[in-house]
């Protein structure tokens, strides 16, 4: 099973820059995407929904806000979208396909690089965001979650780690938050379980040359349930071709 991870910036800016062409090439299974900056009423034209591709979505509710979306080949036994609070359902930030044997979701942490106040806002969104992986430990059935988490895990997640350690997404209590999740609730990154690599980053300013000379973050995740570890065969980032600022995240399991 390959899963793809993207996150847009804006699905028509995507589309415009060769998304959609290159990921009919990829051979996978299921496509999440996120930060549609768009709504699905406006997505009716070919080039978003590519052949032998079934596509879901789910919108915020304001213009201009993030909006996930699902592309699969297999139509899903269920869509499930949103997590029951605000910060997340008003802004279209969660969709879930129900497959046999797992689940896949395509989400996205807003990010609080902006000002104090999207800090504040991301940092009740990770509360209530663990609220819900607690409560996903306890179903029977595995789950990959995909999408922007907006945070660098480790060191070896971020150019110039030491002098953004008070920087939003390498923050001593985003870290920890991430710790939490990988270490405590035993939570697998999948990208880390078969690629160790230096600079693997899926983020890139989008200034000066800091793409060019790979000075950037991971900050896409895929995020799997414990049982999922052994099933990761390979991964690795996409980033010949510059679809957003972002980078597509290819990961295979043995599902």
């Amino acid at each position: 099973m390959r899963v793809i991870t993207f996150n847009t910036q804006g699905i028509e800016q995507a589309a415009d820059n060769g998304f959609f062409d290159w990921m009919v090439q990829q051979d996978a299974d299921v496509v999440c995407l996120q930060d549609l900056r768009a709504k699905e009423y406006q997505l009716d034209a070919d080039r978003f929904h590519p052949e032998g591709y079934e596509a879901y979505f789910f919108d915020a509710f304001e213009d201009g806000f993030s909006g996930v979306a699902i592309y699969t080949r297999e139509i899903p036994k269920a869509i499930m979208t949103g997590l029951g609070f605000e910060q997340c359902d008003f802004h279209g930030r969660f969709i879930q396909a129900d497959f046999d044997k797992v689940s896949v979701a395509s989400w996205c942490m807003p990010s609080g690089l902006k000002n104090d106040e999207a800090q504040a806002e991301k940092e009740e969104y990770m509360d209530l965001l663990k609220g819900h992986l607690n409560k996903t430990l306890r179903k029977r059935r595995e789950f990959i979650f995909c999408g922007p988490m907006h945070i660098a895990h480790k060191p070896v997640d971020l150019s110039n780690w030491y002098v953004n350690q008070s920087v939003s997404g390498f923050l001593p209590n985003e870290r920890e938050w991430m710790a939490d999740v990988f270490e405590d609730m035993g939570y697998v990154d999948a990208f880390r379980e078969v690629n160790h690599a230096d600079h693997q980053y899926t983020w890139w300013p989008e200034y000066n040359r800091a793409r060019e000379l790979n000075e950037g973050a991971r900050l896409d995740y895929q995020i799997t349930t414990a049982n999922l570890r052994k099933t990761v065969k390979s991964a690795r980032i996409f980033r010949d071709i510059a679809f957003s600022a972002h980078a597509p995240v290819i990961i295979d399991y043995d599902i």
